[in-house]
């Protein structure tokens, strides 16, 4: 690592635990991320379930009322 003048340089030990705590802070948002994809996702299947329930019962309802 390079330092600027006057710049005093960290000891090893301090640049490893920074290097732990980013790795950590990354991994964390990206498990925040899919988490929060996967969330949507389901959210997004159940309206276009639902959806597609409610179709099916209009169609099944409109298809008792034409038989008669």
């Amino acid at each position: 690592m390079v330092f600027a003048p006057g710049e005093k340089p960290g000891t090893e030990q301090d640049e490893v635990k920074l290097q732990i705590a980013s790795k950590q802070i990354v991994q964390t948002a990206i498990l925040r991320a899919v988490q929060q994809v996967s969330q949507e996702s389901q959210q997004k299947e159940k309206r276009t379930n639902t959806g597609t329930s409610l179709q099916l019962e209009r169609g099944k309802l409109t298809k008792k009322h034409e038989k008669k």
